[in-house]
Order: C-alpha cells, then structure tokens, then sequence
C-alpha cells in the first residue's frame, strides 16, 4: 500500500568553472531560483570545483564556506540540496563527498566508495565505507557518485531504496557506458534512477556531454536533458512504483550477500 506523496526533482546540469568555487556558487545560486517548488535540488559531482585531483589545495573544512551556502540555500528554496565537493574530513582525510542538506539546516552525507583510479583519485582520497539510505518525504534514497554506477554490488538495493541517485562528471568519451549503466540499475533494483552530470570542458580538457536523466523502475526515460544547460524538472509518481512492485515483485527473489 503506497502512502508516500510524489516527489518533485530539479536536476541543475551546467558547466562548471575549474578550481574557482565562488564562482560556481555565484553561477548556481543563479540558477537555483528556477528550481523553486521541488522537493529535492541535485547538482553535479564537485560542483564547487570541477572534478580534481588537487584536493590538499581545494578542500574545505566540513563547515566550510560550501557547505554553508549548500544550507542557506536549502533554507531559501524549502528543498533539500545535494551535490558532492572536496571535504577534508575530521580526521584529515580528504574526501569526494556528496552532502544532502535539508531546509531545517540539518546535513547528512556519502562519501565516494568507488574512486576512479583511471584518473588517479585513489591517490588523492579516501574513500567511503558505507552506504546511506536517505528519507524524504516518506521516499528512501539512496546517494552515489559516478564511477560508482559500474559496480552493481554497490548499487544493488538492500533497504527498499525507492530513487537511486547519482551524482557526477561523467567524460562525454564514456557517455554510451553511463546511458546504458543507468537503464540497468533501474531494471534491477526496480527503483527510480536519476543522475546528474555536467557539460563543457574541464581545466584538464575533458569534454562533458551532460546526458543528465530520470528513468523510471522500467529504465524508460521520464526527463533527458541532453546537451542543455539549466534546470530540468521531473516528479516522480510513487503510486506507479508500488504497483509496479506489487505486479512483478522480483525483489523477493534476489540472492542475499553481504558488503566487505
């Protein structure tokens, strides 16, 4: 029985300016306006900063000026903001990590798991060790990071997830693997997908196409924002999803495991 309220999504797929975050903040507070209404704002994998391997220059504190702009913002537009930056944790360590803010200027947070050693980031940040699954609005979330969605382990649904979501920098050479990955992690975990990526070149000369998407439990498309540059909207119909589930429940027979 679903008695979960739809969920409104504004995806903000943008260029990004490289190593400069007050000037991605001033670009995507622009922006943000238009994002007035939905329940949940995502923005692209190192929003503030491109995706770099610089963390000891670029990293901020955990109450840093990004993470303090992330809330107001939250607090301004009544929705829960996420999008990942370089954090440099209490412990020292840096970290690719997505912070979810709530309008009541509570944060919660994911850190990257799955680091792109192609890029050399394994060299530059720890990584994450758990999954987190959000709520909101009776909705369970679940936040990764890029290079995250070739790793289905990861990925698979281990709570009831309801919307997969994927933050990232996703290199337009790649960009047949992130349109077919997406689809499958829907499909299985029978759940809504939506990633967010960006589009331009970054300081290192990596083009980025965007094909920011929503897919709905079935891998069928519900917003495709191509090549565009702004704020796309969607919301997503928690009725569908919970007959859907009931009508072809292959949950209940997925193989059990567990995370090392």
């Amino acid at each position: 029985m679903n008695d979960k309220p739809d969920l409104a999504l504004a995806l903000v797929q943008t260029r990004l300016a490289w190593h400069d975050p007050a000037a991605n903040r001033a670009h995507f507070q622009a922006l943000l306006a238009q994002a007035r209404g939905a329940d949940l704002v995502i923005l692209p994998e190192m929003f503030s900063t491109g995706f770099s391997m610089e963390s000891a220059a670029l990293a901020e504190p955990e109450d840093g000026p990004t993470t303090s702009w992330l809330r107001e913002q939250a607090r301004t537009l009544g929705a829960t903001i996420c999008g990942s930056l370089i954090i440099q944790a209490a412990d020292g360590s840096y970290r690719n990590r997505l912070l979810w803010a709530r309008p009541d200027g509570s944060l919660a947070h994911y850190d990257k798991r799955h680091l792109f050693r192609m890029a050399g980031e394994h060299k530059h940040y720890a990584a994450g060790t758990e999954q987190v699954l959000l709520e909101l609005k009776g909705w369970r979330v679940r936040p990764l990071i890029c290079y995250d969605l070739r790793f289905p382990v990861w990925s698979r649904d281990a709570g009831g997830t309801d919307l997969l979501l994927y933050t990232a920098n996703w290199p337009a050479a790649r960009r047949l693997h992130w349109n077919r990955l997406l689809p499958a992690r829907a499909i299985e975990n029978l759940c809504y997908v939506t990633a967010v990526n960006r589009i331009g070149e970054d300081g290192k000369g990596h083009a980025y196409a965007g094909d920011s998407q929503v897919l709905d439990f079935q891998g069928e498309p519900l917003l495709a924002a191509e090549a565009g540059d702004g704020v796309f909207r969607v919301t997503l119909n928690a009725g569908e999803l919970a007959a859907y589930r009931e009508r072809f429940p292959a949950h209940l027979d997925a193989d059990d495991f567990a995370l090392k």
